[in-house]
């Protein structure tokens, strides 16, 4: 066994008196579904609802042996909380910086997390302000920068949901998937299966509008992405780790898959309606690739990890909203409305027994002919909205469908 996995195995018997293994729990439910044995790593339900709390804890942990006793992180998220709580039971100080953004939700959550241990400062409206921020801080106070992926420490750390995953089964699964964002879950799981040699076949999940690892691999190194879709906030990284990436390197292509936002959505609603699991975003990308995968993972054994569960509530609308969507189920579309008594009462009649409108607003009231109307529906069938489609072509009523239309969407919807 290599240092590697003999430090994973230190630093996994180190946590234990800070909190217990997480629970690896078979789920009947996604088992019946896809012909599986389909188990979940519940690291949504750390002390800190993530498995950061890991890296944290292993990072902080060898500089207070070192004489350091004072950080600093710049994060809006799980970072700041496994930070957080690490300082607190370690007795040292840490300085979390925040964009001045972030939900109050998370901001008091690392507060309680952190105690009189932290301090939290809000900084920037973006996120590169905020790491400036505390990188500035660290270089005139002497502090230590806690990196969320980009440290061999932190790596290290998150490997023990490895060897706790092992320590849990009879013998080791087929396959796992789990989620990628900046690289540090990923890397440190792979790096303790490689050194240990166990065969585990690897499936690393990106949302869509984050696929750093996917670009990094193409290109042979590191590359920044151009745009960011910062829905699946604790994965959406615009560059993997340089350090990460170096264990990453040798993934083949095609066992990272990309999942798209409003699929996760569906995903997570799913998951919160049937089993009743609360996950974020990030947290269910392990599980909303199984059906693509339902074709390789019939009859075997598949662990998902279920890397976070901060799911702000106030998020809860645009989550369905985004499911309906991609389910087929709401979509929004301009109608030129004829300017005539009786044009409205027809177009109601269009309407099957399940559609219901969300939305109805005019864009434009003028003394036109047509006047243009921003319409939702919502509906239980799918194919609904071909039968409305038609009816509408038929009776000559103009239409656009925005549903897919970013732009628009983002102004009128």
């Amino acid at each position: 066994m290599t240092d590697f996995a003999d430090n994973a195995h230190r630093a996994e018997r180190a946590m234990r008196p800070l909190f217990p293994a997480t629970p690896l729990q078979r789920n009947a439910h996604l088992s019946e579904r896809f012909g599986a044995e389909i188990w979940l790593k519940r690291e949504d339900l750390s002390p800190v609802r993530s498995y950061k709390i890991r890296g944290a804890f292993n990072a902080i942990s060898k500089r207070v042996a070192e004489g350091q006793t004072r950080f600093a992180c710049a994060s809006a998220g799980n970072h700041a909380q496994g930070v957080a709580y690490a300082c607190q039971h370690f007795g040292v100080h840490g300085v979390v910086f925040m964009p001045v953004t972030t939900p109050m939700q998370k901001i008091e959550k690392t507060r309680i997390f952190g105690g009189d241990a932290v301090d939290i400062r809000l900084v920037g409206d973006y996120f590169d302000d905020t790491l400036a921020a505390a990188q500035a801080y660290c270089a005139d106070a002497g502090a230590t920068f806690l990196s969320p992926f980009d440290d061999l420490d932190v790596m290290e750390g998150q490997s023990t949901v490895a060897v706790e995953l092992l320590d849990q089964l009879d013998s080791p699964p087929d396959m796992v998937i789990l989620p990628v964002g900046g690289g540090g879950l990923s890397s440190g799981m792979k790096g303790y299966f490689d050194a240990t040699g166990v065969g585990v076949d690897l499936r690393l999940v990106e949302p869509s509008g984050a696929t750093s690892l996917a670009a990094a691999l193409e290109a042979g190194a590191p590359q920044t992405l151009n745009k960011v879709d910062n829905f699946v906030d604790g994965a959406a990284v615009a560059r993997i780790g340089a350090r990460p990436f170096e264990i990453l390197r040798d993934v083949p292509r095609d066992h990272v898959l990309s999942a798209p936002e409003d699929r996760i959505c569906h995903t997570m609603l799913e998951m919160l309606n049937v089993e009743g699991i609360v996950l974020e975003p990030a947290g269910a990308l392990a599980v909303d690739v199984l059906e693509p995968l339902r074709s390789e993972i019939k009859g075997k054994r598949v662990v998902c990890v279920t890397s976070g569960g901060n799911f702000d509530f106030e998020r809860l609308p645009e989550v369905k909203e985004r499911s309906l969507r991609f389910a087929g189920l709401k979509k929004y579309f301009i109608l030129r409305m004829p300017q005539r008594p009786g044009a409205l009462k027809e177009f109601l009649g269009f309407l099957g027994p399940e559609d219901d409108i969300a939305r109805f607003e005019y864009l434009k009231k003028s003394a036109r002919n047509f006047g243009s109307v921003l319409i939702g529906i919502e509906t239980k069938d799918a194919g609904a909205f071909e039968r409305l489609f038609a009816r509408l072509d038929a009776a000559g009523f103009p239409f656009r469908d925005i549903t897919e239309d970013a732009l628009l969407s983002e102004f009128l919807i």
